[in-house]
């Protein structure tokens, strides 16, 4: 079997990325699912994947591993947060952001009328199921995306050491 070379993972891993960002999107649009905090939260480590990945496809040679082990951690930071996603969903502990408070009411309407956002918001303790029948909520299939992700990307990387 052909081991891939590091700017084909690096390609590869920004390729992954962006579609994991698509299908969240595409979800957000098509499956009109609305996203709450910790949801768009755990899109940022996707576009750090994007940019590393074009990065090192793109860097001098001796530059590539290093910049694609900083892509690992970025997905493993994603697992991080999604595992606290998950958490909040279970109701293990409640959400570290403050968007996912229930709001507080107080003052007169027009006061709260001009601190609504523009676009609604779901609260991050309520999952989102996408597959009807399959208890896996969005948080734990991204939990379990980029745990893989990431384990993949760290294998490949492995592999490669003994190629040397």
């Amino acid at each position: 079997m052909q081991r891939l070379s590091p700017r084909t993972l690096a390609i590869l891993a920004a390729l992954l990325a962006a579609a994991a960002l698509c299908f969240a999107y595409a979800s957000e649009i098509w499956g009109e699912l609305v996203p709450c905090a910790l949801c768009l939260a755990e899109r940022w480590p996707y576009r750090v994947v994007i940019v590393l990945g074009l990065l090192a496809a793109m860097a001098p040679s001796r530059l590539v591993i290093p910049l694609l082990c900083l892509a690992i951690a970025a997905l493993l930071a994603d697992a991080a947060v999604a595992a606290v996603h998950v958490g909040v969903e279970f109701h293990w502990w409640p959400s570290p952001l403050p968007e996912c408070a229930a709001p507080h009411l107080s003052g007169s309407i027009a006061e709260r009328l001009a601190s609504m956002p523009a676009r609604p918001s779901k609260p991050c303790d309520e999952p989102t199921f996408l597959i009807p029948g399959l208890p896996l909520s969005m948080a734990a299939m991204n939990l379990l995306f980029a745990l893989a992700f990431a384990a993949g990307l760290a294998i490949c990387l492995l592999g490669r050491r003994g190629t040397r």
